[in-house]
């Protein structure tokens, strides 16, 4: 019984702190022409000054390891847009009463949410070429999210959320 409940706590655990992404991009674009990034001078992400400080350097970590660089005249610039979100609690309980006779039937259900809201942060991610001024490469993570994390902490998260959203970067053709 205990490693059951101790399997239940581990699987609620893991459930709650995943990454998910979701992809988009255009089929037509050649990716290997990119090698040079910068970020849009206009960018606004969201996050506090010392997270956006975080994300950008873990970003350009990421991105020297598979080969770009940053420059002052890039093939491709990088937007970056978050929120924080509170989701709704995903667990109910069912509570039914019914009933049949002479060959009437009637019922009552209610629903019970269970649990707590999280709070989520959503990252996203755009690729826009530098000359035709085009969006050819998109991506949306939502993560579970501490506003009152350790910086550590903080940069912890960043680092798994870049490492789950390029980690399928750049596509493969098909």
């Amino acid at each position: 019984m205990r490693f059951v409940l101790g399997l239940a706590i581990l699987m609620l655990i893991v459930s709650c702190s995943a990454v998910r992404v979701d992809y988009d991009f255009d089929r037509n674009v050649d990716f290997s022409k990119y090698s040079t990034y910068n970020y849009f001078s206009d960018m606004e992400t969201g996050l506090t000054q010392l997270d956006e400080r975080r994300l950008l350097r873990v970003l350009d970590s990421t991105l020297k390891t598979k080969g770009y660089q940053l420059a002052e005249e890039p093939d491709f610039f990088i937007n970056i847009l978050s929120n924080e979100f509170r989701s709704a609690p995903n667990n109910a309980v069912g509570v039914g009463i019914g009933g049949t006779g002479r060959n009437v039937g009637g019922g009552v259900s209610l629903g019970i949410p269970v649990g707590n809201s999280s709070l989520q942060r959503m990252i996203q991610f755009d690729f826009v070429d530098a000359d035709r001024d085009a969006l050819f490469w998109q991506a949306f993570s939502e993560s579970g999210y501490r506003d009152n994390g350790s910086p550590s902490v903080r940069e912890d998260k960043l680092r798994a959320v870049v490492k789950k959203v390029f980690s399928k970067y750049p596509p493969e053709k098909k």
